[in-house]
Protein backbone atom coordinates (compact mmCIF):
# COMPACT_ATOMS: atom_id res chain seq x y z
CA UNK A 1 0.00 0.00 0.00
CA UNK A 2 0.91 3.72 -0.71
CA UNK A 3 -0.41 6.48 1.42
CA UNK A 4 -0.62 10.15 -0.79
CA UNK A 5 -1.58 13.37 0.88
CA UNK A 6 -3.25 15.50 -1.80
CA UNK A 7 -4.06 19.38 -1.22
CA UNK A 8 -6.70 19.74 -4.23
CA UNK A 9 -9.59 17.60 -4.75
CA UNK A 10 -9.88 18.03 -8.20
CA UNK A 11 -7.26 15.51 -9.47
CA UNK A 12 -9.38 12.86 -7.12
CA UNK A 13 -12.68 13.60 -8.52
CA UNK A 14 -13.33 10.00 -10.95
CA UNK A 15 -12.42 7.85 -8.18
CA UNK A 16 -13.84 9.66 -5.49
CA UNK A 17 -17.17 10.04 -7.09
CA UNK A 18 -17.06 5.95 -7.91
CA UNK A 19 -16.17 5.68 -4.58
CA UNK A 20 -19.17 7.65 -3.05
CA UNK A 21 -21.77 5.34 -4.97
CA UNK A 22 -21.59 2.94 -2.38
CA UNK A 23 -24.46 3.23 -0.11
CA UNK A 24 -21.98 2.14 2.92
CA UNK A 25 -19.80 5.28 2.14
CA UNK A 26 -21.36 8.87 3.92
CA UNK A 27 -22.91 11.26 1.77
CA UNK A 28 -20.69 13.80 4.40
CA UNK A 29 -17.69 12.78 2.51
CA UNK A 30 -19.07 13.05 -0.95
CA UNK A 31 -17.27 15.00 -2.98
CA UNK A 32 -19.87 17.82 -3.33
CA UNK A 33 -19.96 18.04 -0.20
CA UNK A 34 -16.67 18.78 0.47
CA UNK A 35 -16.06 21.05 -2.39
CA UNK A 36 -18.53 23.37 -1.09
CA UNK A 37 -16.66 23.83 2.29
CA UNK A 38 -13.31 23.89 0.77
CA UNK A 39 -14.36 26.94 -1.51
CA UNK A 40 -16.26 28.69 1.39
CA UNK A 41 -13.27 28.26 3.66
CA UNK A 42 -9.97 29.53 4.34
CA UNK A 43 -8.82 25.27 5.03
CA UNK A 44 -5.72 23.51 4.58
CA UNK A 45 -6.81 20.12 2.97
CA UNK A 46 -4.85 16.94 3.98
CA UNK A 47 -6.68 14.37 2.23
CA UNK A 48 -5.29 11.11 2.34
CA UNK A 49 -5.31 8.61 -0.68
CA UNK A 50 -4.55 4.66 -0.23
CA UNK A 51 -4.02 2.57 -2.93
CA UNK A 52 -2.84 -0.92 -3.86
CA UNK A 53 -1.26 -2.19 -6.86
CA UNK A 54 -5.22 -3.01 -8.47
CA UNK A 55 -6.26 0.28 -7.29
CA UNK A 56 -7.84 3.29 -4.61
CA UNK A 57 -8.47 1.04 -1.50
CA UNK A 58 -9.66 4.69 -0.01
CA UNK A 59 -10.06 8.11 0.67
CA UNK A 60 -10.10 10.15 3.77
CA UNK A 61 -11.05 13.64 2.84
CA UNK A 62 -9.22 15.99 6.00
CA UNK A 63 -8.36 18.84 6.45
CA UNK A 64 -5.76 20.66 8.93
CA UNK A 65 -7.54 22.91 11.70
CA UNK A 66 -5.20 24.77 14.24
CA UNK A 67 -6.68 25.18 18.15
CA UNK A 68 -4.76 27.11 20.26
CA UNK A 69 -1.29 25.21 19.69
CA UNK A 70 -2.57 21.41 18.15
CA UNK A 71 -2.79 20.69 15.06
CA UNK A 72 -6.18 18.14 14.21
CA UNK A 73 -6.23 16.42 11.16
CA UNK A 74 -10.29 15.92 11.10
CA UNK A 75 -12.70 15.20 8.38
CA UNK A 76 -13.92 18.16 6.00
CA UNK A 77 -16.56 20.30 7.17
CA UNK A 78 -16.82 18.17 10.01
CA UNK A 79 -18.80 20.69 12.14
CA UNK A 80 -21.80 20.01 10.20
CA UNK A 81 -21.66 15.95 9.16
CA UNK A 82 -24.56 14.30 10.78
CA UNK A 83 -22.51 11.08 10.29
CA UNK A 84 -19.12 10.26 8.78
CA UNK A 85 -17.63 7.18 7.13
CA UNK A 86 -14.72 8.23 5.09
CA UNK A 87 -14.74 6.49 1.81
CA UNK A 88 -13.97 2.37 1.53
CA UNK A 89 -13.50 0.62 -1.08
CA UNK A 90 -15.90 -2.97 -0.73
CA UNK A 91 -12.54 -4.55 -1.76
CA UNK A 92 -10.72 -2.95 0.92
CA UNK A 93 -13.66 -3.49 3.03
CA UNK A 94 -13.55 -7.32 3.04
CA UNK A 95 -10.15 -7.27 3.85
CA UNK A 96 -9.75 -5.29 6.84
CA UNK A 97 -8.76 -7.23 10.02
CA UNK A 98 -7.34 -6.50 13.01
CA UNK A 99 -3.65 -7.06 12.33
CA UNK A 100 -4.26 -4.58 8.84
CA UNK A 101 -5.68 -2.22 10.36
CA UNK A 102 -3.30 -1.46 13.33
CA UNK A 103 -0.48 -1.48 10.62
CA UNK A 104 -2.68 1.38 8.33
CA UNK A 105 -3.19 3.16 11.69
CA UNK A 106 0.04 3.19 11.97
CA UNK A 107 1.11 4.11 8.47
CA UNK A 108 -1.75 7.34 8.57
CA UNK A 109 -0.10 8.37 11.56
CA UNK A 110 3.30 8.61 9.61
CA UNK A 111 1.92 10.22 6.19
CA UNK A 112 0.53 13.31 8.42
CA UNK A 113 3.58 13.40 11.15
CA UNK A 114 4.35 16.54 9.58
CA UNK A 115 1.20 18.16 8.68
CA UNK A 116 -1.01 17.55 12.07
CA UNK A 117 -0.44 16.59 15.84
CA UNK A 118 -3.13 14.45 16.37
CA UNK A 119 -5.91 12.92 13.75
CA UNK A 120 -9.52 13.36 15.49
CA UNK A 121 -12.22 11.51 13.31
CA UNK A 122 -14.97 12.39 14.84
CA UNK A 123 -19.25 10.87 14.63
CA UNK A 124 -17.87 7.20 12.53
CA UNK A 125 -20.07 4.54 12.98
CA UNK A 126 -18.31 1.46 14.04
CA UNK A 127 -21.08 -0.48 12.77
CA UNK A 128 -23.42 1.08 9.56
CA UNK A 129 -25.52 -0.31 7.61
CA UNK A 130 -25.47 -3.94 8.64
CA UNK A 131 -21.55 -3.73 8.32
CA UNK A 132 -18.47 -3.31 10.71
CA UNK A 133 -16.54 -0.40 9.99
CA UNK A 134 -12.85 -0.91 8.85
CA UNK A 135 -11.29 1.44 11.62
CA UNK A 136 -13.20 -0.70 14.44
CA UNK A 137 -9.91 -1.41 15.60
CA UNK A 138 -8.36 1.72 16.22
CA UNK A 139 -8.54 3.21 19.22
CA UNK A 140 -11.78 5.60 19.98
CA UNK A 141 -14.31 7.15 22.49
CA UNK A 142 -17.63 6.74 22.29
CA UNK A 143 -18.86 10.45 21.10
CA UNK A 144 -21.76 12.46 23.45
CA UNK A 145 -24.66 12.34 20.37
CA UNK A 146 -25.79 9.54 18.53
CA UNK A 147 -27.92 9.51 15.71
CA UNK A 148 -31.37 8.36 15.03
CA UNK A 149 -32.72 6.77 12.21
CA UNK A 150 -36.31 5.47 10.61
CA UNK A 151 -36.02 2.34 8.16
CA UNK A 152 -38.57 3.16 5.21
CA UNK A 153 -40.21 -0.12 4.03
CA UNK A 154 -41.82 -1.72 1.15
CA UNK A 155 -44.45 1.18 2.00
CA UNK A 156 -45.39 4.55 3.84
CA UNK A 157 -48.11 2.48 5.92
CA UNK A 158 -45.57 -0.51 6.78
CA UNK A 159 -43.27 2.42 7.48
CA UNK A 160 -45.34 4.04 10.09
CA UNK A 161 -46.08 0.23 11.48
CA UNK A 162 -42.90 0.27 13.11
CA UNK A 163 -43.60 2.93 15.58
CA UNK A 164 -47.37 3.88 17.49
CA UNK A 165 -49.11 3.73 13.69
CA UNK A 166 -52.29 4.89 15.45
CA UNK A 167 -51.49 7.73 17.50
CA UNK A 168 -49.16 8.92 14.17
CA UNK A 169 -52.08 8.84 12.49
CA UNK A 170 -54.67 10.52 14.55
CA UNK A 171 -51.88 13.31 15.22
CA UNK A 172 -51.71 13.53 11.61
CA UNK A 173 -55.42 13.93 11.32
CA UNK A 174 -55.63 16.89 13.96
CA UNK A 175 -52.68 18.66 12.69
CA UNK A 176 -54.28 18.40 8.85
CA UNK A 177 -57.56 19.89 10.46
CA UNK A 178 -55.87 22.53 12.09
CA UNK A 179 -54.75 24.34 9.44
CA UNK A 180 -57.11 23.49 6.84
CA UNK A 181 -59.43 25.38 9.74
CA UNK A 182 -56.78 28.40 8.61
CA UNK A 183 -57.38 28.32 4.94
CA UNK A 184 -54.94 25.17 4.46
CA UNK A 185 -51.52 24.70 3.36
CA UNK A 186 -49.14 23.18 0.68
CA UNK A 187 -45.87 20.93 1.07
CA UNK A 188 -43.22 22.83 -1.42
CA UNK A 189 -40.02 21.89 -2.73
CA UNK A 190 -37.79 24.55 -3.76
CA UNK A 191 -37.34 24.22 -7.55
CA UNK A 192 -36.02 27.19 -9.18
CA UNK A 193 -32.71 29.58 -7.77
CA UNK A 194 -34.82 32.08 -6.52
CA UNK A 195 -37.26 30.08 -4.31
CA UNK A 196 -34.06 28.05 -3.00
CA UNK A 197 -32.21 30.82 -1.86
CA UNK A 198 -34.85 33.07 -0.68
CA UNK A 199 -36.21 30.07 1.87
CA UNK A 200 -32.70 29.14 2.84
CA UNK A 201 -32.62 32.56 4.19
CA UNK A 202 -35.85 32.52 5.67
CA UNK A 203 -33.94 29.57 7.33
CA UNK A 204 -31.24 31.33 9.13
CA UNK A 205 -34.14 33.90 9.90
CA UNK A 206 -35.97 31.60 11.37
CA UNK A 207 -33.26 29.28 13.41
CA UNK A 208 -31.88 32.37 14.78
CA UNK A 209 -35.13 33.84 16.04
CA UNK A 210 -35.12 30.30 17.29
CA UNK A 211 -31.90 29.74 19.03
CA UNK A 212 -32.54 33.65 20.31
CA UNK A 213 -36.25 32.81 22.03
CA UNK A 214 -34.01 29.37 23.99
CA UNK A 215 -31.27 31.44 25.05
CA UNK A 216 -28.57 29.52 22.71
CA UNK A 217 -25.80 29.99 20.11
CA UNK A 218 -26.96 30.47 16.64
CA UNK A 219 -24.27 27.89 14.60
CA UNK A 220 -25.53 29.10 11.39
CA UNK A 221 -24.78 32.49 12.47
CA UNK A 222 -20.94 32.99 10.12
CA UNK A 223 -21.25 34.06 7.08
CA UNK A 224 -19.05 31.29 5.35
CA UNK A 225 -21.38 28.90 7.06
CA UNK A 226 -24.18 30.55 4.95
CA UNK A 227 -21.95 30.35 1.78
CA UNK A 228 -21.71 26.61 2.20
CA UNK A 229 -25.14 26.06 2.72
CA UNK A 230 -25.84 28.30 -0.33
CA UNK A 231 -23.17 26.83 -2.14
CA UNK A 232 -24.56 23.06 -1.69
CA UNK A 233 -28.14 24.33 -2.50
CA UNK A 234 -27.04 25.36 -6.06
CA UNK A 235 -25.18 21.45 -6.72
CA UNK A 236 -27.13 19.03 -9.05
CA UNK A 237 -25.83 15.29 -7.22
CA UNK A 238 -27.92 14.04 -10.49
CA UNK A 239 -30.89 11.94 -10.46
CA UNK A 240 -32.45 11.85 -7.21
CA UNK A 241 -29.02 12.32 -5.33
CA UNK A 242 -28.94 16.12 -4.11
CA UNK A 243 -26.30 17.45 -1.16
CA UNK A 244 -29.06 20.03 -0.30
CA UNK A 245 -32.63 20.25 -0.73
CA UNK A 246 -35.28 22.34 0.95
CA UNK A 247 -38.98 21.66 1.91
CA UNK A 248 -41.58 23.86 3.53
CA UNK A 249 -44.81 24.05 4.61
CA UNK A 250 -46.24 27.20 3.32
CA UNK A 251 -49.77 28.29 4.29
CA UNK A 252 -53.25 29.92 2.01
CA UNK A 253 -55.97 31.43 3.77
CA UNK A 254 -55.69 33.48 6.97
CA UNK A 255 -51.60 33.49 6.81
CA UNK A 256 -51.43 33.34 3.13
CA UNK A 257 -47.46 32.50 1.82
CA UNK A 258 -46.38 32.39 5.30
CA UNK A 259 -43.61 29.52 5.73
CA UNK A 260 -44.55 27.74 8.83
CA UNK A 261 -41.43 25.32 8.79
CA UNK A 262 -38.40 24.55 7.03
CA UNK A 263 -36.28 21.44 6.37
CA UNK A 264 -32.99 20.81 4.33
CA UNK A 265 -32.59 17.33 3.17
CA UNK A 266 -29.64 15.38 1.63
CA UNK A 267 -29.92 12.27 -0.35
CA UNK A 268 -27.17 9.56 -1.71
CA UNK A 269 -28.28 6.21 -3.08
CA UNK A 270 -30.76 5.17 -0.83
CA UNK A 271 -29.70 7.43 2.81
CA UNK A 272 -31.94 10.42 3.32
CA UNK A 273 -30.27 13.26 6.01
CA UNK A 274 -32.14 15.65 7.74
CA UNK A 275 -29.69 18.56 7.70
CA UNK A 276 -31.52 21.01 10.01
CA UNK A 277 -35.13 22.67 10.53
CA UNK A 278 -36.73 25.64 11.43
CA UNK A 279 -40.40 26.89 12.21
CA UNK A 280 -41.87 30.40 12.51
CA UNK A 281 -43.97 29.80 15.86
CA UNK A 282 -45.62 32.78 15.49
CA UNK A 283 -48.42 31.18 13.35
CA UNK A 284 -50.57 27.99 13.84
CA UNK A 285 -47.96 26.45 16.07
CA UNK A 286 -50.70 24.30 17.79
CA UNK A 287 -50.41 22.83 14.57
CA UNK A 288 -46.98 21.49 14.90
CA UNK A 289 -46.21 22.29 11.44
CA UNK A 290 -42.26 21.10 11.93
CA UNK A 291 -43.61 17.26 12.99
CA UNK A 292 -46.61 17.05 9.89
CA UNK A 293 -43.37 18.33 7.42
CA UNK A 294 -41.29 15.17 8.57
CA UNK A 295 -45.15 13.25 8.16
CA UNK A 296 -45.17 14.45 4.21
CA UNK A 297 -41.21 14.05 3.69
CA UNK A 298 -41.17 10.36 5.09
CA UNK A 299 -44.15 9.13 3.35
CA UNK A 300 -42.42 11.26 0.10
CA UNK A 301 -39.25 9.07 0.50
CA UNK A 302 -40.85 5.75 0.61
CA UNK A 303 -42.71 6.70 -2.84
CA UNK A 304 -39.44 7.15 -4.30
CA UNK A 305 -37.80 4.23 -3.06
CA UNK A 306 -35.63 5.75 -0.15
CA UNK A 307 -34.41 2.72 2.33
CA UNK A 308 -33.28 4.95 5.37
CA UNK A 309 -34.47 8.55 6.68
CA UNK A 310 -32.17 9.84 8.54
CA UNK A 311 -33.15 12.64 11.80
CA UNK A 312 -29.49 12.94 12.58
CA UNK A 313 -27.33 13.61 15.45
CA UNK A 314 -28.39 14.79 18.48
CA UNK A 315 -30.95 13.42 20.90
CA UNK A 316 -34.31 15.31 20.79
CA UNK A 317 -37.82 13.53 21.66
CA UNK A 318 -38.93 14.38 18.54
CA UNK A 319 -36.73 12.17 16.78
CA UNK A 320 -36.96 9.20 19.52
CA UNK A 321 -40.77 9.17 18.44
CA UNK A 322 -39.94 8.66 14.93
CA UNK A 323 -36.83 6.52 15.12
CA UNK A 324 -36.96 2.87 15.96
CA UNK A 325 -32.82 2.64 15.82
CA UNK A 326 -30.40 4.48 17.89
CA UNK A 327 -26.54 4.60 16.34
CA UNK A 328 -23.64 4.56 18.60
CA UNK A 329 -21.05 6.87 17.13
CA UNK A 330 -17.36 7.09 18.10
CA UNK A 331 -14.47 9.74 17.77
CA UNK A 332 -11.32 7.79 16.57
CA UNK A 333 -8.17 9.43 18.01
CA UNK A 334 -4.57 8.98 16.62
CA UNK A 335 -1.82 11.07 18.14
CA UNK A 336 0.77 12.09 16.14
CA UNK A 337 3.18 14.40 18.33
CA UNK A 338 3.77 14.43 21.75
CA UNK A 339 1.65 17.49 22.06
CA UNK A 340 -0.92 15.25 20.07
CA UNK A 341 -0.74 12.42 22.69
CA UNK A 342 -1.61 15.21 25.45
CA UNK A 343 -4.61 16.22 23.42
CA UNK A 344 -5.74 12.90 23.09
CA UNK A 345 -5.70 12.79 27.20
CA UNK A 346 -7.62 16.05 26.91
CA UNK A 347 -10.17 14.90 24.18
CA UNK A 348 -10.99 11.81 25.96
CA UNK A 349 -11.76 14.00 29.04
CA UNK A 350 -13.53 16.64 27.44
CA UNK A 351 -15.78 14.17 25.38
CA UNK A 352 -16.69 11.79 28.51
CA UNK A 353 -17.44 14.91 30.70
CA UNK A 354 -19.80 16.54 27.69
CA UNK A 355 -21.82 13.13 27.84
CA UNK A 356 -22.41 13.63 31.62
CA UNK A 357 -23.25 17.16 31.17
CA UNK A 358 -25.82 15.80 28.41
CA UNK A 359 -27.12 13.51 30.79
CA UNK A 360 -27.66 16.46 33.28
CA UNK A 361 -30.67 18.73 31.85
CA UNK A 362 -30.05 21.41 34.25
CA UNK A 363 -26.44 21.67 34.08
CA UNK A 364 -26.45 21.32 29.97
CA UNK A 365 -29.00 24.33 29.69
CA UNK A 366 -26.64 26.58 31.97
CA UNK A 367 -23.52 25.79 29.73
CA UNK A 368 -25.97 26.98 26.29
CA UNK A 369 -27.27 29.84 27.84
CA UNK A 370 -24.00 30.70 28.61
CA UNK A 371 -22.83 29.88 25.14
CA UNK A 372 -25.47 31.94 23.70
CA UNK A 373 -24.29 35.32 26.14
CA UNK A 374 -21.01 34.63 24.59
CA UNK A 375 -22.62 34.22 21.05
CA UNK A 376 -24.54 37.41 20.90
CA UNK A 377 -21.52 39.73 22.85
CA UNK A 378 -19.47 38.07 19.58
CA UNK A 379 -22.28 39.53 17.34
CA UNK A 380 -22.55 42.81 18.95
CA UNK A 381 -18.49 42.96 18.33
CA UNK A 382 -19.06 42.47 14.82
Amino acid sequence: MTFEIHHRMEPLEREWRDLERDNGNSLHQSFDWCAAWIKTHDTQPAIVRVIDAKGTLFILPLEIVRHNMVRTAQFIAGRFSNINTGLFSSRFRSGADEARMRTIGEQLVASLKDKADIITLRNVPLQWRDEPHPFRYLPSVVNQNHAFQLPLLESFTATIAQLNAKRRRKKYRSQVKRLEASGGFDHIVARTPGERIALLDLFFQQKATRFKALGLPNVFRAPETQAFFHLLLETDGGGRDTPLQLHAIRLKGEFEGQIAAIAGLSRKGDHIICQFGSIDESVVAEASPGELLFWLMIEEACAEGAALFDFGIGDQGYKRSWCPVETVQHDILLPISAVGRLAVVAQRGVTRTKAAIKGNPRVYALLQRLRAKADTAESADD
